[in-house]
C-alpha cells in the first residue's frame, strides 16, 4: 500500500468499533474472566480466519465457540471429532434416492461443514485421514467430492478445540493444517475469583443467553472496516522481517532461533499477522496499524507455525517463550535506534 492511501472514514470506523465492542461485552458477560481470550477470538473472526483453541477438557473452549455462534446469528454446526469419524461425516456424501416418478438418482447430502461456523470439537482426536479432509475447505472455502466442487457459505470459519498432545487418544495435527489456522490460542483454567463467581451465580455452570445479538449486516460492516485499516510501509516491513527472523538461516535471526528452531513460519504467517493487526486496530478505534498492534497479535499467529528441534525440548523452550524473545530482540524499524527513541508508525512509510 502506498503512503497516500486513503484512511478509513472516521464515522465508519466508529460504527464498526461499536459493533465489535458490543460483541466483546456480550462474550465477557456470558463467559467470565476471559477478556483477553475473547478479544483475540474476535480478532480472528474479524480477520476472516480460522481459530484453534488449545486447553485441557472442561476449561470452556466449547462454551466459548457456542456463545460466539449465538451472538453473530450465523448458521452454526458442531462436530465431535472421535477416532471413528470419517471424512463423509463432515463433508457430506452421495446417496441413492428414489424420485416420485420411480427413478433412481444419486443426490448429494451436505455435511455439517456447509455452515458459517463449524465447531470442530476436540479436532485432534480424529484420525489424520479425517483431519486432512478439511484442508481444502479451510483454504479454498470449497469442498470437492466425486469430481464436483461446491462452494461453502460466506463467511466461513472453522473454530476448533484441541486437547494438549500429551493426553492419551490424540493425533497431532499436520503442519499443513496447523498453518491454515490464523490463530492458536491457549485456554487456561479459571482463577479462584472467577470460579467462585461461576459456582455462586451460574447454576450447573451454564452461561446465560445473550441479551443482544448481531445481524449479518453488522458483521459485514465490521469486516469492511477491517479491510480499510491502513498498514504503513514501515510496519509492513517489520512484519516481513519478523517472519523471516523465525528461520534459523535468516541474517536477522537471534541466537535463540538459530539454536532451537528447525523450520520457521511460512509466508502465510506474514499475511496472518497483517490481517490480525488490522482487526485489532479496528477494535481499538485506530485507523492505522502500529508496531505495538503487530507485537500483540504476533504470538498467537506464530506459536503454532514454528517447528522446534530436540534441543528446545531438552532445554524446556516452547514457542510462546521463543516468540516473546524474538519480539524483544528484533528492532522494529531495523535501524538499531537507542531504546529511548520511538517511531510513530502513522507517520512512517
Amino acid at each position: 500500500m502506498t503512503t497516500d492511501a486513503k484512511l478509513i472514514d472516521p464515522e465508519k470506523l466508529q460504527q464498526a468499533g461499536a459493533v465489535a465492542s458490543g460483541v466483546l461485552e456480550q462474550l465477557d458477560a456470558m463467559l467470565l474472566g476471559r477478556h483477553q481470550l475473547h478479544e483475540m477470538v474476535l480478532v480472528g473472526i474479524f480477520a476472516r480466519g480460522h481459530i484453534l483453541l488449545e486447553g485441557l477438557p472442561g476449561v470452556g473452549k466449547t462454551a466459548l465457540i457456542s456463545a460466539l455462534g449465538k451472538l453473530l446469528h450465523l448458521e452454526f454446526r458442531r462436530v465431535q471429532f472421535t477416532p471413528d469419524l470419517m471424512p463423509g461425516d463432515i463433508l457430506g456424501s452421495h446417496i441413492l434416492q428414489v424420485t416420485e416418478d420411480g427413478r433412481r438418482e444419486i443426490t448429494f447430502q451436505p455435511g455439517p461443514i456447509f455452515s458459517n461456523i463449524l465447531l470442530a470439537d476436540e479436532i485432534n482426536r480424529a484420525s489424520p485421514k479425517t483431519q486432512s479432509a478439511m484442508l481444502e475447505a479451510m483454504q479454498e472455502h470449497s469442498v470437492t467430492l466425486m469430481g464436483t466442487t461446491r462452494d461453502l457459505p460466506r463467511p466461513f470459519f472453522v473454530l476448533a478445540s484441541q486437547n494438549p498432545i500429551e493426553l492419551e487418544g490424540t493425533y497431532p495435527l499436520p503442519e499443513a493444517q496447523l498453518d491454515r489456522f490464523l490463530l492458536k490460542l491457549s485456554v487456561k483454567s479459571a482463577d479462584v475469583a472467577t470460579m467462585e463467581e461461576i459456582i455462586t451465580k451460574r447454576r450447573h455452570g451454564s452461561p446465560p443467553e445473550p441479551t443482544v445479538t448481531f445481524t449479518r449486516e453488522q458483521l459485514d460492516t465490521v469486516l469492511e472496516a477491517v479491510d480499510e485499516i491502513y498498514l504503513p510501509a514501515a510496519v509492513a516491513k517489520y512484519v516481513a522481517r519478523l517472519v523471516a527472523a523465525t528461520h534459523p538461516d535468516s541474517p536477522e535471526a537471534p541466537e535463540n532461533v538459530k539454536n532451537y528452531v528447525t523450520y520457521g513460519a511460512s509466508p502465510r504467517a506474514a499475511i496472518a499477522i497483517a490481517e490480525s493487526a488490522r482487526a485489532l486496530a479496528m477494535m481499538r478505534g485506530q485507523a492505522t496499524v502500529s508496531f505495538k498492534t503487530v507485537a500483540e497479535v504476533a504470538p498467537a499467529v506464530l506459536n503454532h507455525r514454528i517447528l522446534l528441534n530436540y534441543k528446545a525440548r531438552f532445554d524446556q523452550i516452547d514457542t510462546y517463550l521463543l516468540v516473546d524473545q524474538l519480539l524483544s530482540a528484533l528492532d522494529e524499524v531495523g535501524m538499531n535506534l537507542p531504546g529511548d527513541i520511538s517511531i510513530d508508525a502513522e507517520n512512517t512509510g
